[in-house]
């Protein structure tokens, strides 16, 4: 994401896929990131990180990813949105990460939600 690295070349060198609660701050409200919640509708519905987009992971489809963005993938804690990232980055996407900590994470560190 930004820890310097280039994201989008293959074999450029070493990729973070992990997203810091940093990074997704500052990806919050940024029109150069693409936060997708794969939680299910009720889960996303009853909060979900500002501008998060749903995909649940029993639907995901890495082809439906922007691919014009930097994507940060989420879900509740972590598990979901690293087994999106998996199908993800089979399917050969590179510029992608998950926030490992989750919305529950995100709470916990003081982040807001929308309903």
């Amino acid at each position: 994401m930004t820890d310097g690295t280039d994201r989008t070349a293959a074999g450029a060198g070493p990729r973070s896929l992990l997203v810091s609660h940093e990074e997704l701050e500052q990806a919050v409200g940024s029109d150069a990131y693409a936060i997708v919640d794969v939680r299910e509708p009720d889960e996303y519905a009853d909060g979900h990180v500002p501008g998060a987009v749903n995909l649940p992971l029993s639907r995901f489809d890495p082809d439906l990813l922007p691919a014009d963005k930097h994507v940060v993938l989420i879900c509740k804690s972590g598990g979901r949105s690293a087994n999106a990232l998996q199908r993800a980055l089979a399917a050969g996407l590179e510029d992608i990460g998950h926030y490992a900590g989750g919305t529950l994470g995100w709470l916990g560190r003081g982040g807001n939600v929308e309903r």
